[in-house]
């Protein structure tokens, strides 16, 4: 059976700011959007269900209205989520004009392919005088292809789930939008509810991105701000031999949850979908047959409780129909009792609207970290009643006996980075600042008991925005608008491609012999040159030391939580919810900077970020397991690359200005022995040509 080790378990104050309304009927995050509505491109950051399509109706219909704009475009990645842009009668909420398509030109209900007919629908519209069209991203790119960048010209195009899209030139709607901004004629609304859009390309060019104003609105803020949802619970756990034999041991039928078994290409997949849900179901209790109006079903607990399970995994069209056709029935979405576990493949994730959901239980690594954020905002609906939810992913331990040993542990280290990306995701925002003499405290911010201290590194917390704002001796400011936007706006795509870099989690969890700053400053310092080559050195330095600052201080809070739960100083009891407000995170970043007196960047740098994954992987993995990972790796590595020899070399030229000598082979500092080592290996690489 599984252990239930949390890799990171949140608190949030719930004090429904959130799901508030202003006179306009906005919520903050719409509200926030709709201050920028005046921007010809804009981008907006915000999580599933925070209500990103009503906030685009708010800026359509005042760029329809107010800004000389023809038309508005809604383009959606399939036709399920076009419900989303329905009529809206948003003056019965305050606002002055209510949301409206004519049924023909809602594409999505439309009967066929995304092409042909709905092409030659959407070029009437574009003769028409009618407002507003909705369609799939796929009819759009052949309209594109059709009648050309041009035939949009002042016209609003609102793409949703925005990360579909790739730099990439094989990308067609990527491609598109690349025209469409040099031709600087149409109004872009991007809306994604990924926060890393694309996991290994960018979705835009760095000269595309920088024109887009962009609003970002924080899981923070977000679950801080709901009514009911109090905690959120994210982890990964292992297990062996076929899962549905587990699942069990992390699957509660008391809760309402969304089970998204494996492909049937994967490691964990028995490669008998069916078998795999009839396993499931055999494991939950007694069948009692299916519900004839919904097609759930039924399946009676041990306990003797009755489940009614949504079963989207069997192909057969006439029962996936029935079934999905239930689940979208608009009359039973309030009702907690129409369904208990819906179990699924390839359905139920980006755009699923279930608000009763508590637990997103997924088997098997998802290759894509924006696959996981959307099955994670399943889970996160605000619902009365519903004080906690999770996210579990359940992964197969590495088998020694099995022939994709090494597909395994790169799963598993996926799994981690994946993790350790969620986690930063569901933390506050940091505002770092370097610490000077002339600080002072800011309006709206917390300092903790004593308030604001001139004479040390402050922490401050912004209940109401979700924003740290933390002091840091000897950090660089960014000077340029693209390096600050990117500190501001950023920083969790840069530990994306961090977190992702397989030399830097395999060593940061497993090289006993790591000195953390070859992590920290040298393969952190090559990702952001790699991803922002236009930037100055200072500028990428001050990118780099925001981003590593950003995940070690969550790491250590996170450390800081644990050891406090381990103590006893946590309980999970429903009484607990009602006393506790969201200071589990807050009271670890602050803890973490009381103890180490005054934050400096170099102290910083000297943290393996991996340490905190290491001790839950410790926890969560067999003894074997974890040995075998070690040993797979400790294998692997090499010497040092001719390309990180020249970075440790431009840090020792660095340690040598501040210092006023070289970095010495002998010396007792990790740190300063290897930039030693590294320029002697420029020194001999470049001697032997490697450079050129």
């Amino acid at each position: 059976m599984t252990q239930s080790v949390p890799s990171v378990s949140v608190s949030y104050a719930s004090n429904g700011s959130s799901t508030k309304s202003n006179e306009l009927g906005m919520r903050p995050m719409q509200e926030r959007a709709f201050e920028r509505r005046g921007e010809q491109y804009l981008l907006i950051k915000s999580p599933p269900a925070s209500g990103k399509s009503r906030a685009l109706m708010f800026i359509a219909l005042d760029k329809l209205q107010n800004q000389g704009v023809r038309q508005a475009i809604v383009v959606v990645p399939e036709r399920s989520i076009g419900a989303s842009f329905n009529n809206e009668p948003l003056s019965k909420f305050g606002f002055w004009a209510d949301w409206h398509v004519e049924p023909k030109w809602n594409l999505c209900n439309a009967p066929g392919t995304d092409n042909g007919g709905k092409v030659k629908a959407l070029g009437a519209f574009l003769e028409s005088d009618d407002k507003v069209l909705v369609c799939t991203h796929a009819t759009f790119r052949s309209a594109v292809d059709q009648f050309g960048v041009a035939a949009f010209d002042n016209r609003l195009v609102a793409i949703d789930e925005f990360h579909h899209l790739s730099a990439n030139p094989d990308n067609k709607l990527g491609a598109h939008l690349g025209g469409f901004m040099a031709r600087d004629k149409a109004h872009i609304v991007a809306m994604t509810g990924s926060y890393f859009r694309g996991d290994a390309e960018a979705v835009l060019a760095p000269e595309d991105e920088s024109k887009f104003d962009t609003v970002t609105y924080t899981y923070y803020e977000q679950l801080n701000g709901y009514e009911y949802l109090k905690q959120l619970d994210i982890g990964y756990f292992f297990y062996s031999g076929p899962y549905a034999d587990s699942i069990l041991g992390v699957l509660d039928p008391n809760e309402k949850t969304i089970i998204h078994i494996p492909n049937v290409n994967a490691r964990e997949s028995t490669k008998d979908k069916v078998r795999e849900v009839e396993h499931i179901l055999e494991e939950l209790g007694e069948w009692k047959g299916a519900d004839s109006e919904t097609g759930f079903q039924l399946v009676k607990t041990h306990a003797g409780k009755l489940l009614r399970i949504a079963d989207l995994v069997d192909d057969d069209p006439s029962k996936r129909e029935r079934v999905s056709a239930a689940l979208r029935n608009p009359s039973q979405k309030d009702n907690r009792e129409h369904v208990d576990i819906i179990i699924a493949l390839g359905m139920a994730k980006e755009g699923f609207d279930w608000i009763w959901c508590e637990h997103a239980l997924t088997v098997g690594y998802r290759s894509s970290l924006t696959e996981i954020v959307q099955i994670i905002g399943r889970a996160t609906r605000d619902a009365p009643g519903k004080h906690r939810a999770r996210f579990t992913n359940l992964i197969a331990e590495p088998d020694a006996a099995a022939q994709v040993v090494t597909e395994a542990v790169n799963d598993t280290l996926k799994a981690i980075a994946a993790s350790l990306l969620m986690e930063q995701v569901l933390a506050p925002r940091f505002e770092f600042k370097p610490k000077a003499l002339d600080n002072e405290p800011v309006a709206g911010y917390d300092y903790g008991e004593g308030g604001y201290d001139p004479n040390k590194c402050n922490v401050g917390i912004n209940e109401e925005t979700g924003q740290f704002q933390i002091e840091i001796k000897g950090l660089a400011e960014p000077k340029s608008k693209e390096a600050s936007r990117i500190c501001s706006e950023d920083l969790n795509e840069v530990i994306a491609s961090f977190v992702q870099d397989k030399t830097t989690i395999e060593r940061g969890l497993f090289d006993e012999e790591l000195v953390p700053e070859e992590l920290t400053q040298v393969r952190m310092g090559k990702i952001i040159k790699d991803r922002y080559p236009e930037l100055d050195a200072e500028d990428q330095e001050a990118v780099r030391q925001h981003a590593i600052a950003a995940l070690n201080l969550t790491q250590q809070a996170k450390q800081a939580l644990i050891d406090e739960i381990g103590r006893g100083g946590e309980t999970t009891g429903e009484g607990d919810f009602e006393n506790k407000s969201n200071t589990a995170l807050i009271a670890g970043v602050r803890k973490f900077a009381m103890d180490v007196r005054d934050l400096d960047i170099d102290l910083i740098d000297r943290i393996n970020p991996f340490s905190e994954a290491y001790a839950i992987l410790a926890k969560s993995m067999s003894e074997d397991s974890l040995k075998q990972i070690a040993s797979i790796i400790s294998a692997k590595r090499t010497a040092l690359t001719p390309e990180e020899a020249k970075e440790l070399a431009i840090r020792a030229v660095k340690f040598k200005r501040e210092r006023g000598k070289s970095p010495s082979n002998t010396a007792q500092d990790a740190w300063e022995k290897r930039m030693a080592e590294g320029a002697s290996a420029f020194v001999r690489y470049k001697d032997e040509g490697r450079y050129d």
